[in-house]
């Protein structure tokens, strides 16, 4: 049984088990990027370790430039982190042949916005975008309402069986609107590169979450289907069928070795077969997604897959006090929290909607 959550989109828990708000302050949503590698310790680029409150991650590439004298190009970040919390995430800056620059100056604190370098080390390569093992989340959940025993039972149903791995509506942009431009660009207006880059994601993440909707509501989402599904390796992006699902592949679903997926649209054949195509095919044949279709298949990207499941690790939680929640949990790269609060329930977030 689903429910409607964010966005529209389904849910795979049932009804809301809770309303309230979260981000009514920075400190409220915590992230820190889980690194994928430790740093040389020599080459042309110095590796940052920051923590800032109130500023996105284009702001301080900006603040991060100007402090090293550099061009933004020359400062690499793995994530995108948003400006309404506190986050500690890495950058790289390009310094060949000079001395790094005194990270007391790059430190900020005024008007709250916030900046302190934690650690800084030389390093041979650039940071490359997704270069991280995950994100460690750290939320609390103000002004709710609904029974304890309820939220604790949800919880640990997520715990046990993950959620749906929908894009989260930040994918979109304001009101949604990124698909909308996304269509126009099809239609042949002319944006910017790095705003076509967001667009085309913007239209994938659209019609995967299409796919991912209808497998809710069939209830395949973490099940998967008896055949034509391909499979995604835990931890990974490697897949791999379509293939049956037999006892063996059964017995590793369950113990989330592996994932059902959905197609992240592009030019190609979609890789799965019979049933679970059949499937996919008919969630998009609606005319919006015809037009995202034929829009990001003649913008040349290729078929890609995305696991349909998302667990969280290490899901914790506790009540300080007795409206207040504070959850933590680990997710992949590439993942959204969001995710995991749509199915508690009806959760506002407070920097999108201005108090009366």
């Amino acid at each position: 049984m689903s429910t409607v959550g964010e966005g529209g989109l389904p849910r795979a828990h049932g009804a809301p088990v809770l309303q309230g708000r979260y981000r009514v302050r920075p400190e409220d949503f915590r992230v820190t990027e889980l690194p994928s590698f430790e740093a040389d310790g020599s080459g042309e680029h110095l590796l940052l370790t920051v923590t800032k409150r109130g500023m996105n991650t284009a702001h301080a590439v900006r603040r991060i430039a100007g402090w090293a004298g550099v061009q933004e190009r020359d400062v690499g970040h793995a994530g995108l982190k948003d400006r309404h919390a506190v986050t500690t995430q890495r950058f790289s800056v390009w310094l060949p042949g000079r001395p790094d620059p005194d990270p007391a100056e790059l430190e900020l604190d005024e008007g709250g916005e916030s900046l302190r370098v934690v650690d800084a080390a030389r390093h041979s390569r650039k940071l490359a975008r997704g270069a991280l093992s995950g994100n460690r989340f750290t939320l609390v959940l103000r002004e709710l309402q609904g029974g304890r025993d309820g939220v604790e039972a949800r919880l640990q149903a997520i715990a046990a069986a993950g959620v749906p791995n929908y894009f989260g509506v930040q994918r979109f942009g304001h009101g949604g609107g990124n698909v909308g431009k996304a269509l126009a660009m099809f239609a042949g207006r002319r944006v910017g590169r790095e705003q076509r880059t967001m667009l085309l994601s913007a239209a994938r993440s659209q019609l995967f979450n299409r796919v991912l909707a209808a497998r809710v509501v069939d209830g395949s989402w973490a099940t998967g289907l008896p055949e034509g599904e391909v499979w995604m390796l835990d931890g990974s992006r490697s897949v791999f069928g379509p293939q049956v699902l037999d006892a063996e592949l059964a017995a590793r679903l369950q113990r989330f070795d592996i994932h059902p997926t959905g197609p992240l649209w592009g030019r190609g054949e979609l890789r799965t077969s019979g049933q679970a195509r059949a499937l996919e095919l008919q969630a998009v044949a609606d005319g919006q997604s015809l037009r995202l279709r034929d829009g990001l298949e003649r913008a040349g990207l290729e078929q890609e897959r995305r696991a349909l499941r998302l667990r969280p690790e290490g899901l914790t939680w506790h009540w300080p006090a007795a409206h207040v929640l504070e959850l933590e949990f680990t997710l992949p790269p590439g993942t959204y929290a969001t995710s995991l609060l749509a199915e508690l329930g009806t959760l506002e977030d407070a920097t999108a909607v201005p108090r009366t």
